[in-house]
């Protein structure tokens, strides 16, 4: 067995896994690793993103640059031109991201599940009940993004983004492991609610959360950048106008992007809970009349 596949194995061991990545100083640790990877130092990027690759399946061949300056420079790393066509269908919600489904179905009233058995409330996550009673008996999806995957994610759809909430909170580890164990861990973690309105007046509301070794949160509609040291105000009103499969912004890692769409949408076919998914494939579809 390689190096690459004991750490694996070690590591994949579900009590070892939660205790190295959550019974941590999680919050200190974040902010370090903010500050670490924008050392813009050859070394310390090359060992780095050489320890990156021991512990992941990194791959930087679709990668737009080459050489990076530095460890965040690889993290947030754009993709070459054509790599991530979006759906022309109109009537397809597109994938804002790279990702493995985590959970996906109907929100029964206003309860949602991070995974199978693990309820969460709709107000606990989005903390605004006007926009509660706009997701009741909606859709639901859950887009878990690991630590090599592209980090950048795309607007699903054709909408104007009206308001963006940053919530304050918690950087638990968002992999299944520490989510069987963490009862609402979304709702704990530092997130950001995006509330969108289809043209049809629909909302389609996204909920990028943060986790551990995130740090911030980008978002390019504001000019923004949001994390656990963002200071003044937390919610942001806004008229940005987007177009389906347009950049919105970056995770500093990985970690979870919630879809939330009106609830006659049905999913697209082939959607299922651990399938790997690309920014732009077709999540959800509007059943022909």
């Amino acid at each position: 067995m390689t190096v690459k596949g004991m750490i694996s194995r070690f590591t994949q061991q579900e009590d070892l896994n939660f205790l190295l990545t959550n019974r941590i100083p999680r919050a200190a640790l974040t902010r370090f690793m903010g500050w670490f990877s924008k050392i813009e130092n050859p070394l310390v990027r090359d060992l780095s993103i050489a320890c990156w690759r021991l512990f992941s399946d990194l791959d930087l061949s679709e990668a737009r640059k080459t050489e990076f300056k530095s460890l965040h420079d690889c993290f947030t790393r754009e993709l070459r031109p054509g790599l991530r066509p979006v759906d022309p269908d109109p009537s397809v919600i597109a994938s804002p991201s790279d990702g493995i489904v985590g959970a996906h179905g109907r929100i029964a009233d206003t309860e949602l599940f991070q995974i199978k058995g693990a309820p969460y409330s709709l107000l606990d996550l989005l903390g605004d009940p006007a926009l509660v009673e706009q997701h009741r008996n909606g859709r639901f999806l859950t887009l878990r993004l690991t630590s090599s995957m592209y980090h950048r994610f795309h607007a699903p759809y054709d909408a104007v983004i009206e308001k963006v909430s940053f919530i304050h909170g918690d950087v638990w580890n968002v992999n299944p492991i520490a989510l069987k164990r963490v009862e609402r861990l979304f709702c704990k973690n530092e997130r950001a609610v995006l509330r969108a309105r289809l043209p049809t007046g629909e909302a389609l509301t996204l909920v990028p959360v943060a986790a551990i070794l995130v740090a911030s949160i980008r978002l390019h509609f504001l000019d923004v950048t949001l994390n656990a040291q963002s200071r003044g105000p937390v919610n942001f009103d806004c008229n940005a106008h987007v177009k389906k499969g347009d950049e919105l912004g970056w995770f500093e890692h990985g970690s979870t992007i919630i879809v939330l769409a009106p609830e006659h949408f049905e999913f697209a076919e082939g959607i299922a809970d651990g399938k790997r998914i690309r920014a732009g494939e077709a999540l959800l579809r509007r059943p022909q009349a």
